[in-house]
């Protein structure tokens, strides 16, 4: 127990610290400070300037809200499609609907999901909205089978077939029974999810897409100055440190909360038992 509470401490001290920079950080960060040379030292809180002079922290400010708004509305809305498509495909008793809904999503996992956002990139300019959509796109197949996958195993219990017997509507037997008993599964796969959607994200923008090439962007920061990064490395080093936190705080997050509905349900499966045994 001290352990699962120490876990979850860590990782809401982690995760607290980039996100809350991102969320509060272009309040608080008042007016834009006179530029400097490039590279230069010194500064707000001692991290110098970036690459054309501006103050390091106060673009940390403005940095964050794009990476985790970017990243939490993709993975949404990458569950918002998968969660309907593989409940569908376990839940129907027709082979020919199984094929129809899955068979697509199997020749978009086929293509690298970085290759497939420069693909759709070489075609249009993806703004912060466009690069959203694109990473949720390349997480729905992956994200449908595996709920395709949890719920198959959970509709072939008898208690499904009980409920449908029973004259249950498919709404009723897909989210109130499947669905709720298979959120533990998508909890730890909402943890890993996020960590890939930031990366694809942050990525996106180190390589200039869906941002502009000047803009305040944690991944874009960790771009434009890799080229000072031994003579000014707070430009590179700080940015990059908020996003490696943000990523290791959620898992920490995730993992201590499974692991403690794991144990709060362990005693409750043992009592059942005894009462059955009796």
């Amino acid at each position: 127990m001290r352990a699962r509470t120490g876990r979850f401490v860590l990782g809401v001290t982690v995760v607290a610290v980039p996100v809350v920079i991102a969320l509060l950080g272009p309040v608080v960060a008042g007016e834009p400070p006179s530029r400097d040379g490039s590279f230069a030292g010194g500064g707000a809180f001692g991290f110098g300037t970036d690459f054309v002079g501006r103050d390091v922290w106060y673009q940390v400010l403005h940095g964050g809200r794009p990476v985790v708004l970017t990243a939490l509305a993709a993975t949404a809305l990458a569950y918002l499609v998968a969660l309907p498509l593989g409940l569908a495909a376990a839940l129907t008793r027709r082979r020919l609907v199984e094929e129809a809904l899955m068979r697509p999503l199997d020749v978009l996992l086929a293509v690298p999901s970085l290759l497939m956002i420069l693909l759709a990139a070489t075609v249009f300019a993806p703004g912060a909205v466009g690069l959203a959509l694109l990473v949720a796109v390349v997480n729905v197949p992956d994200a449908a089978r595996l709920v395709r996958a949890a719920a198959t195993e959970i509709a072939a219990r008898p208690a499904v077939e009980a409920l449908r017997m029973q004259g249950e509507t498919w709404w009723r037997i897909a989210v109130g029974h499947v669905g709720r008993s298979m959120l533990r599964t998508l909890a730890a796969d909402a943890g890993t999810r996020l960590t890939g959607v930031l990366y694809l994200v942050a990525t996106a923008a180190f390589l200039g897409m869906g941002v502009a090439p000047d803009a305040a962007d944690w991944a874009v920061m960790v771009d434009r100055n890799r080229t000072g990064l031994f003579v000014q490395p707070w430009a590179v080093a700080v940015p990059a440190l908020l996003i490696v936190a943000l990523t290791t705080g959620s898992n920490l997050l995730f993992d201590a909360a499974l692991e403690g509905r794991g144990r709060v349900g362990a005693p409750a499966g043992r009592e059942k038992g005894r009462v059955r045994g009796r």
